[in-house]
């Protein structure tokens, strides 16, 4: 690890003069030493074994470290700042100073209350540091000051020791310098310098641990010290005792601090305590994680650095309580924390002016930490006293681990709960978010605090994380805590209205609502921790004691000492814990590395994709793979899995820098320019109305009807403000409990008529996505009127009125004899398109099992009613009757559902919900559940579904509800999934490479590489063994335990489609173009099943099925026509039939279609028309259902009943 170590104190030449004043005066600090790496190099070692120098020189060559200084005496023990060699060599500026480390300041920070030169010995004293350079990188240091006496005088001065370094480790740092202490006070002045030098050199040697299970743990006698890793690549390690905020704060004051950082204020820690500064600032950083602070952070302020506090930005410093009432005074619009007291306060009036955080989110956090034990000694209170002081330190290092963790819970908590429904108003596809929208949908009481947080840098940047879907602690315990009633209402792309259940809470009090609210949020949070990755044990990994660091050729030793350690504990992990062994290998890589072995570290980091890709450090690989000499390159170019990842590497890294380059977070905002239906589309997609682009089309055609074909800015933003009314009256419907009981939990009204006259008394109409009912006036009751699915016909006809005729809407039912009548006068005519429209999208809904035609019908109804709210002429209704979309299918083409379908068809689900337009099916994978399955769900079974690019969606198959929105493997088509031994799933892509999911964290987390083209075929015969081939013929056998090959072997041929094992004997289906040996004469497209003694294939361009005999695959004993079909793309067993998947005609158009096939008697028992597009994939749910995928035009998946 990079550690750099500096000495600050006062010069020899001012300690002189003190000890002739007598006085006890402040003296300015300066830097006296200063050690940084390179400590040893190469070539030191070449000059070293000329001239026999010992493994340690007393006499180490000296350096100057800063520019401008002159050579002056030299201050430890009077050498002169010249070569000591001698040679009287002028000064060289010192390469080794860390960069952006500003030695000018450090001095005053080491020393921030002035350097105090003592009449007593006094206690050592630690503080902590942190520094922020141009770019926001920071880097740590802890300093510990201590006192010697002045040379004969009776007077003391202090030393100022500070570690610098790139990683937060506070603590194991402090505890270092404890160690150097031990050493320093005995010795004399003369080796002060070449012990810290020492200590620095050592702890140079130091490697950090990857993110993970694994620590590392030294000697640095008398201590063992620990470095704890972090808990994944995006946060921090946390190395301090994160309940000292709770020791110094109530919850409320904690959540007043929390806030004011969450809106960007200028806030000011203030303590008698210099490391309280530190270690409150950096607790508050962490508890508002993954939210990232992007303003100075200062956390100690000297005196001299005072006038910082003027800074016109916001910002987060620290000083010294003494200084209280100067900075109250001298500067406005402050936050004032007082550590010491606990106490918040503002500069500028007596009480505070901060917005409230979201209530049901306060009240969460405030029980949570109610539960805390913060009390140490409460903990250990029974046990006994441990006689050996690092048991007793790992004691209380694993209780401190374990409080930190539930710390993090509890603060991510209340992040997840105050920004959890930000990605309901995220359009990812433009990377929109629509700000107003979030506004609106909140509390009233909460939307001071959300006005000025969505404002702010901070929030800015959690933005650009989310949209690009950014799998980090706060997406996984948001996930995680995600209500069935969320999940199921995300199934479901209708536009929002409150339901029933909410409008029934409306109507109680605001306790009882809280109390709801709060109950959604506080469960799955146990010790272990809502979902801050699952807590795996703790693994140690103890370094060889240290070498004399100072030989180049010891620490070469101790670096192939360190290696050997590391291969020792690869080769005795467990072969099933990938995740430690990952740790190892990513660890030895890095030793590889600093060794200078770098094919070696290359070969570690290519494990990483078998073990762990989460930890794979992209920019060190990339500049390892730029630092290869030639010779280097050669004997890399030799090793294929090297080459490999040296391309992959520069490829990715390109990716990456394309990526950056646009990630922009745009607000919506109304057009300003007339659109044509390309920009059109993107305005409406973007305002969150309506994604589907067909829908959208139809929607322009209506705004544009008899006109030129561009829509007016003036129109849209009529038509928009219209729809948001629309929704927000929806929010205030009242309805009398009457009509609360009548209606289902899920139902919303998403249309209220004027007060009208109907055959059954004066009220209001209102629609659900269920029905229609009478809102009857006078004595508010409840009447329904129809469910959509009983309506027999629908008219408007003229009633006489004295000598008018007002239209009236005629509803007939299958339920009731008489007509109901309402006379809807100038609304008649939008109900009569609206009641149609919904009456359509029912009955076809009911006849295809598919709720999605209902939802879609329900928007196309409220774009109309938008559309003549907003056009108000006489073109309005003929304008509406262009989203008359089911409305207009059922008068084109009565779409008649076989019987044969109807009866077997049992639900249809969408996986391009969200996306801007229907996406191909190209496999389907059904796991079944765990008995034990837990509370959250995640024993169930479940469906993933392979889309285009990648994209991987994943279902609960006890509810069908979308479980997970996607996975993303790589960027290329997904060609074949399986599940292996329940805990896994691979994916065979396009690109080469087999993704494995992990089931339980639904993250991708390991990558086979070693097909060298598409991956076409995954199969295993039993738990521990898996088969996969790829398109030029390799077939690669595999251990599932280790993920290591056990065996490859190539097929000839031009292309290898797939294998299937049958009795031991694995077949390769391959496409071969010139047929010389004896070859099953299969052409492109082909697809094959082993089923009992019988091998059965078909073909993607013919309408027939071959049956072979496998002890004589010379020529088919049987073909099996099928009726209407085109060709077939996939055959599966299910009980005693083989289910066929392709394409043909149904009435005359073409359509998807299933066959089922009985295998004994090889006729077709039924023919399934079910989707419009050719069926791409299908698999069987445990021989009880089967699951059908159809092509991009359809994109839905079927789920048939088994015979």
């Amino acid at each position: 690890s990079a550690v750099a170590c500096v000495v600050v104190g006062a010069a020899n030449e001012k300690l002189r003069e003190v000890h002739q004043v007598g006085t006890l005066p402040l003296l300015g600090a300066e830097v006296l030493q200063v050690h940084a790496p390179p400590f040893v190099t190469k070539e030191s070692a070449s000059s070293e074994t000329h001239g026999h120098a010992p493994a340690f020189s007393r006499v180490q060559r000296r350096r100057s470290f800063i520019k401008k200084k002159k050579e002056r005496a030299g201050i430890a023990n009077g050498e002169t700042a010249k070569g000591s060699d001698g040679g009287g060599g002028t000064t060289t500026e010192d390469i080794s100073v860390p960069k952006d480390l500003d030695l000018i300041a450090l001095p005053q920070l080491c020393f921030p209350g002035g350097l105090q030169i003592a009449s007593e010995q006094r206690e050592d004293s630690y503080h902590y540091l942190v520094f922020t350079d141009v770019f926001g990188n920071r880097t740590h240091a802890v300093v510990v000051q201590y006192y010697r006496p002045i040379q004969s005088s009776r007077l003391y001065t202090a030393y100022g020791i500070c570690v610098i370094s790139k990683y937060p480790y506070y603590n194991a740092l402090r505890d270092c310098l404890s160690c150097l202490l031990t050493q320093l006070k005995p010795s004399w002045m003369g080796d002060f310098e070449e012990r810290v030098k020492e200590f620095s050199a050592k702890l140079a040697l130091v490697p950090i641990p990857p993110p993970g299970q694994l620590h590392v743990v030294f000697n640095l006698r008398p201590l063992q010290i620990g470095l704890p890793s972090r808990e994944d690549k995006d946060r921090p390690a946390i190395d301090l005792d994160l309940h000292l905020p709770f020791l110094c704060f109530r919850p409320r004051q904690l959540l007043q601090i929390i806030t004011s950082l969450l809106i960007e204020q200028r806030v000011v820690l203030l303590s008698c305590d210099w490391a309280r500064l530190t270690l409150l600032a950096e607790s508050l950083m962490l508890f508002i994680h993954p939210l990232v602070w992007q303003h100075p952070f200062v956390p100690i302020l000297s005196r001299q650095m005072l006038d910082f506090l003027m800074a016109p930005t916001a910002y987060l410093m620290g000083c010294h309580l003494h200084h209280y009432e100067e900075v109250a005074a001298e500067t406005d619009d402050l936050i004032l924390v007082n550590i010491d007291d606990g106490t918040v306060s503002s500069s500028w009036s007596d009480g505070i002016d901060l917005p409230d955080v979201p209530l049901a989110a306060a009240e969460c956090f405030i029980k949570r930490v109610e539960g805390l034990q913060v009390h140490y000694d409460l903990e250990v209170c029974h046990l006994g006293d441990s006689t050996e002081v690092n048991a007793r330190r790992a004691q209380r290092k694993q209780w401190q681990s374990k409080l930190n963790t539930h710390i993090q819970n509890i603060t991510l908590e209340l992040i997840v709960n105050i920004f959890r429904e930000v990605h309901d108003h995220l359009n990812y596809e433009h990377r929109v978010f629509n700000s107003e929208e979030f506004l609106r949908s909140r509390e009233p009481a909460d939307q001071p605090f959300y006005k000025k947080v969505l404002d702010t840098h901070i929030f800015h940047s959690f933005l650009r994380d989310r949209l690009t879907r950014k799998m980090d602690a706060f997406t996984r315990m948001e996930l995680s805590t995600r209500t069935e009633a969320y999940r199921l209402r995300s199934m479901t792309e209708s536009p929002r209205r409150p339901t029933m259940q909410e409008l029934a809470r409306k109507y109680t009090s605001p306790e009882s609502r809280l109390s709801k609210r709060l109950g959604a949020s506080l469960p799955n949070l146990g010790e272990s921790g809502g979902s801050l990755s699952p807590q795996r044990p703790v693994r140690f990994f103890k370094l060889p004691e240290f070498p004399p660091p100072l030989a180049y050729h010891y620490v070469q030793n101790y670096y192939q000492e360190m290696i050997t350690l590391l291969g020792k504990a690869i080769s005795g992990a467990a072969s099933g814990d990938s995740s430690l062994l990952a740790r190892y290998h990513y660890l030895r890589g890095f030793v590889n590395t600093v060794a200078g072995k770098r094919l070696d570290a290359l070969e570690d980091f290519q494990n990483l994709y078998k073990t762990d890709t989460d930890i794979f450090p992209g920019e060190l690989v990339n500049a390892l793979v730029d630092s290869l000499q030639e010779g280097e390159q050669a004997l890399a170019d030799r090793r294929p899995e090297i080459k490999h990842l040296i391309s992959r590497v520069k490829r990715d890294h390109e990716r990456e820098r394309a990526r950056h380059v646009d990630e922009g977070v745009k607000r919506f905002q109304l057009p300003k320019k007339h659109m044509q239906l390309e920009d059109f589309v993107r305005h409406v997609q973007e305002s969150g109305i309506v994604k589907d682009q067909g829908t959208i089309h139809r929607l322009f055609e209506a705004l544009t009807v008899g006109q030129q074909k561009q829509v007016d800015p003036e129109i849209f933003r009529v038509f928009y403000t219209f729809w948001k009314e629309t929704e927000a009256e929806a929010q205030e419907v009242a309805l009398p409990a009457s009509a609360l009981e009548h209606l289902e939990a899920n139902e919303c009204v998403f249309k209220l008529s004027s007060s009208v006259k109907t055959s059954h008394g004066v009220g209001k109409i209102a629609m659900t996505q269920r029905r229609l009912f009478l809102l009857t006036e006078g004595r508010p009751g409840y009447m329904e009127v129809t469910k959509f699915r009983d309506i027999e016909e629908v008219k408007i006809s003229s009633a006489p009125f004295l000598l008018l005729r007002i239209p009236s809407l005629k509803i007939k039912t299958t339920l009731r004899k008489e007509t109901f009548e309402v006379n809807l006068k100038s609304e008649v005519d939008l109900w009569h398109l609206m009641v149609k429209e919904m009456w359509a999208g029912r009955k076809m809904a009911d006849d295809h099992k598919d709720p999605q035609y209902m939802q879609q019908a329900l928007t196309n109804a409220l774009l109309m009613d938008a559309v003549v709210g907003c056009l108000q002429s006489q073109k309005a209704i003929f304008a509406a009757t262009k989203l008359a979309h089911f409305d207009r299918m059922k008068l084109e083409v009565p779409l008649m559902v076989p019987k044969s379908t109807s009866e077997t068809l049992k639900h249809k689900i969408n996986p391009s919900l969200g996306l801007t337009s229907p996406q191909a099916v190209d496999v389907l994978l059904y796991t079944p559940g765990k008995l034990s399955g837990t509370l959250s769900g995640d024993g169930n079974p479940k469906l993933w579904c392979a889309l285009s690019d990648g994209k991987v969606v994943v279902f609960d198959a006890a509810s069908w509800s979308m479980q997970q929105n996607q996975v993303q493997v790589g960027t290329s088509r997904v060609n074949c999934m399986l599940g292996v031994d329940r805990q896994q799933v691979w994916i065979g892509s396009q690109d080469s490479v087999i993704y494995i999911i992990s089931t339980r964290s639904m993250s991708c987390n390991k990558q086979l590489t070693d097909h060298r083209s598409e991956v076409t075929g995954l199969i295993n015969e039993h738990p521990k063994v898996a088969y996969s081939c790829s398109a030029e013929g390799a077939v690669i056998v595999w251990d599932v335990s280790t993920l290591q090959v056990r065996k490859q072997f190539r097929v000839s041929c031009d292309r290898l489609q797939s294998v299937q094992l049958c009795n031991g004997t694995l077949w390769c289906c391959k496409y071969t173009y010139k047929h010389k040996n004896r070859v099953l004469k299969i052409t492109s497209g082909c697809t094959i099943l082993l089923c009992r003694e019988q091998l059965w294939t078909a073909c993607i361009d013919v309408g027939e099925l071959c049956v072979w005999h496998l002890r004589e695959p010379t020529k088919p004993f049987q073909r099996i026509q099928l009726p209407d079909c085109a060709g077939v793309t996939c055959l599966i067993k299910v009980k005693n039939q083989i289910w066929v998947g392709g394409r043909g005609w149904s009435s005359g158009k073409s359509r998807g279609k299933i066959y089922v096939v009985d295998a004994q008697r090889h006729t077709v028992e039924k023919e399934l028309v079910a989707h419009t597009d050719c069926v791409q994939a299908l698999c069987s749910a445990e021989d009880r259902y089967v699951l059908s995928g159809a092509a991009r035009e359809d994109g839905k998946i079927a789920i048939w009943k088994v015979e």
